[in-house]
């Protein structure tokens, strides 16, 4: 099945859906959105990921096998160790192609909110402090940049590995818009 645009009309009640992006384009806003459309129960990746103090939690992989092996669902599709689980599961993929500088704006955006804020995000986890974008090659601002080029090949070969997955590539926020205001009330 080739890459769909956001003049694709919506599969009929999709069940098991991964949202792909870079980070800060978008993913958990997008999948919260297509679980309360659809009736479906978002479930944020991060939140199993992350334990205290940043660190993965050991049963990561557990807990995605487990959500996963339910009928609906809806997730971002991140993690390296997990990917092809939810590649398999998932009968719908929505992958966000924003422009670099878009995503980065958003970013930078959530990130100042997020440590000006002190927002607790997972597991009690809070955005490190600003100074740490120059001085942790992981902080989630240049892990964007730096992996931002990568997400194309991952999608060709989710379509070698499953041609028949359905993939909606949504290249700017009005496609997302004019996607999602296609599914419509249940």
């Amino acid at each position: 099945m080739p890459l769909l645009d956001s003049s694709t009309p919506p599969p009929d009640r999709p069940c098991r859906i991964i949202v792909a992006g870079t980070s800060g384009s978008g993913k958990t806003t997008l999948a919260a959105r297509l679980g309360d459309a659809l009736g479906i129960e978002h479930i944020e990746i991060d939140g199993l990921y992350h334990g205290p103090n940043w660190t993965p939690r050991p049963s990561f992989v557990a807990d995605v096998e487990d959500f996963t092996a339910k009928p609906h669902w809806v997730t971002e599709w991140q993690y390296t160790v997990v990917r092809p689980l939810l590649t398999e599961r998932a009968d719908l993929m929505m992958w966000l192609d924003l422009p670099r500088s878009v995503v980065m704006r958003q970013l930078v955006h959530r990130t100042l909110r997020r440590r000006i804020r002190h927002e607790v995000l997972w597991n009690g986890n809070v955005e490190p402090p600003l100074h740490t974008v120059l001085t942790d090659r992981t902080h989630v601002i240049r892990w964007s940049w730096s992996r931002y080029a990568l997400l194309p090949e991952r999608i060709r070969e989710v379509l070698q590995r499953r041609p028949e997955l359905p993939i909606v590539r949504l290249t700017s926020r009005r496609d997302v818009e004019r996607w999602t205001a296609r599914l419509g009330p249940e």
